[in-house]
């Protein structure tokens, strides 16, 4: 060795040497370290055994080869800094390694220092412009000091990077959520997104969720009572989404968050927050942050107006929602004039639409056009409310002249409607109009065929027929759903879309359901 500070090194261990237990019990840093010489690797964590950064240790992994180095790279890709030699197997076997991790495992986070005595092998600029490195020492030059500078700078740099990653992320998800707010999802996606900037920039490891009541609860209703649902996670709640909160957290949490609801208001205990928000419409917010150390005040002032901003987010998706439920009721009531004009089961509708809103979803049509079909849908037979009683009700067989002018109700229910700027509204003319055309291009009114007809219209058909044959009509008693299903299979490229009946046919059950959910309860319409 040149001095007494240049680094010795002895014989390797055979496993991951053991490293002293994190006074703050916080996840360590994890170090790979690769090097043939049969010195380097226990001086190495000699020098580094009590090295903390933050409050976290680190965590070792030694290896003497560049196959070595992939593999650990590939086991441990949450590692922060890679200390690679350049020459072991062969005289590119380090470099090779860095190649197989930047471009392989594209892992752009790992801190790489290259390690070397032999420089004149792999020169200092040739390295540094042709791979993706981040610091390049000569084993001579790295003293215990320097190693430790090198390693406190290389973690701050990974760390950073992967603040950066997860505020990205973070704000992707926000984004999305925010040009999604009629969406299901789009509650929980938000939801998402906060915590996922909230746990990045405040480094709380231990996890963080969102909870909301399963409804409305009143503020004095009886903490027993709440049943508070995981909507959205992060860490060990990541996976408890659905759960109550006394399923999902431990006592301490639960504690908290029945004390903050009791109080009414936001609490901070040592390294637990819990955020407290009621919105206009009565909802009540709660956001359950957990890390590993104290949350100082302005950890506390950036996670209210974090949890503000959520609050205010799910004010406008409830709003959103009431307008969606009173656009819901409206169209009900103007279809449910046709179904009272003809006496037509009273739930059909509402089967009509969830039917094809699942079969929507079956045919992978997105959340947003599956909302629209499922407005849109009870309009299909408006047009019926100009066609007399007499051909409605009748129970034989309609003439040619009855059957002509009931054919014409598919062109009454699209002029009532298409002249609108509403797309619900505009939808549904199409849907009125087009959905007794056929696959083989004999329905009405206009004759189309295939994909010529709007894929609303083609679901709401299937869903349709098969609805009426289930249930009383005039002219004919309900048929058993087996035998209504086994009609939708002969109409199979004929009269239904093929790949609509195979999705049907392969969720049935699932299309019984909403069936057996909403009866008729209403005396039959036959006579």
């Amino acid at each position: 060795m040149q001095d007494n500070e240049s680094i010795l090194f002895l014989a390797e261990e055979s496993e991951p040497v053991p490293t002293p237990s994190n006074p703050r019990n916080r996840t360590p840093w994890k170090i790979i370290v690769i090097d043939d010489d049969t010195d380097v690797h226990t001086l190495t964590h000699m020098v580094l055994r009590d090295f903390q950064f933050e409050g976290r240790g680190l965590q070792f992994f030694f290896g003497r080869s560049g196959a070595e180095a992939k593999r650990l790279m590939a086991e441990h890709p949450d590692t922060a800094v890679l200390l690679l030699d350049v020459v072991m197997e062969r005289e590119e076997s380090g470099l090779e390694a860095v190649d197989f991790v930047r471009n392989q495992l594209k892992n752009q986070f790992v801190r790489i220092i290259l390690r070397t005595g032999q420089p004149g092998r792999a020169p200092e600029q040739q390295v540094i412009t042709a791979y993706d490195i981040n610091d390049y020492k000569e084993k001579t030059e790295l003293t215990a000091q320097k190693l430790t500078t090198t390693i406190t700078a290389s973690l701050r740099s990974y760390r950073d990077l992967k603040i950066i990653e997860e505020n990205r992320r973070g704000l992707e998800k926000i984004i999305q959520a925010t040009h999604s707010l009629f969406k299901p999802q789009s509650l929980k996606d938000l939801a998402t997104g906060v915590l996922i900037q909230l746990v990045a920039l405040l480094e709380l490891e231990e996890g963080a969720f969102y909870v909301q009541p399963g409804g409305f609860a009143a503020t004095n209703t009886p903490i027993a009572k709440n049943r508070l649902i995981l909507y959205a996670g992060t860490g060990p709640y990541e996976q408890k989404i659905g759960q109550t909160v006394q399923e999902a957290s431990d006592a301490r949490g639960i504690d908290m968050v029945e004390r903050a609801i009791l109080a009414g208001k936001s609490l901070c205990e040592q390294n637990c927050y819990v955020g407290f928000f009621r919105t206009q419409c009565d909802s009540l917010n709660l956001v359950f942050l957990q890390g590993n150390q104290p949350l100082d005040e302005v950890d506390q002032r950036l996670i209210e107006t974090f949890s503000v901003n959520v609050s205010l987010a799910f004010e406008h998706l409830y709003a959103n929602q009431a307008q969606l439920e009173g656009q819901q009721a409206f169209l009900f009531s103007l279809g449910a004039l046709v179904d009272a004009h003809s006496d037509r089961a009273e739930n059909h509708l509402r089967r009509v639409a969830d039917g094809a809103r699942l079969l929507a979803q079956k045919a992978g049509l997105e959340e947003a056009e599956e909302s629209l079909l499922w407005l849109a849908a009870p309009l299909h037979d408006l047009g019926k409310i100009a066609i007399p009683d007499m051909i409605l009700t009748k129970s034989e067989k309609l003439t040619p002249e009855e059957w002509k002018l009931m054919q014409a109700h598919t062109d009454l229910g699209a002029r009532l409607l298409r002249n609108n700027t509403h797309r619900v509204l505009r939808v549904g003319a199409t849907i009125a109009e087009m959905h007794h055309e056929r696959w083989d291009g004999k329905g009405y009114p206009r004759g189309l065929a295939g994909e010529e007809i709007p894929i609303f219209a083609r679901i709401t058909s299937l869903v349709d027929v098969f609805d009426t044959l289930c249930h009383d009509r005039y002219y004919e008693k309900a048929w058993e759903m087996s035998r209504a299903a086994e009609f939708i299979q002969a109409g199979r490229g004929t009269l239904f879309d093929p790949r609509l009946v195979d999705l049907f046919l392969a969720h049935l059950a699932e299309f019984q359901a909403i069936q057996a959910a909403l009866p008729d309860t209403i005396e039959s319409v036959l006579p």
